[in-house]
């Protein structure tokens, strides 16, 4: 299975990275199987525009925490990773909560929407994919391939 990772420079050898602000499933080396999501992250950065491809034939023994569409859990676990809450995953793997989805989470869990009104709200989001190697055990699974700037 080919993966791809949109960034600002060609990143051969992947690292975690465990600063800045708290992503959806936690700190990690976000990737997606989506080109295209990664073509718009790639873009997204200051400087080059770059999308890497990698190789990611299984899991290899990694513990995995996947979700296969926007669920109550789904939600309540990417509401914990964004508060700093840690997980014990290798790779988590499930939809993404954007900056519009972020912003009605962060409306939920301040009482401004209800979780119906959430679930309302993100049921026209176009479909989305992340897959995020949470260990230096998980970067093992995956293999550079090649990259090319947009």
């Amino acid at each position: 299975m080919k993966i791809y990772h949109g960034s600002n420079t060609r990143v051969e050898h992947p690292d975690l990275r465990a600063t800045g602000h708290q992503k959806d499933f936690g700190f990690g080396f976000y990737c997606t199987a989506l080109e295209h999501q990664a073509r718009r992250w790639a873009l997204t950065k200051r400087g080059g525009h770059v999308v890497n491809v990698y190789d990611f034939p299984g899991y290899d023994g990694c513990t995995l925490r996947t979700f296969g569409e926007m669920t109550e859990e789904w939600l309540d676990f990417i509401v914990d990773c964004r508060r700093g809450i840690a997980h014990a995953y290798d790779i988590v793997e499930g939809p993404m909560a954007d900056d519009q989805i972020w912003n009605y989470i962060e409306d939920l869990t301040a009482g401004l929407i209800s979780r119906a009104a959430f679930w309302e709200l993100v049921k026209f989001r176009y479909p989305t994919h992340q897959i995020v190697f949470c260990t230096e055990k998980a970067l093992r699974c995956i293999t550079y391939s090649d990259s090319y700037t947009l």
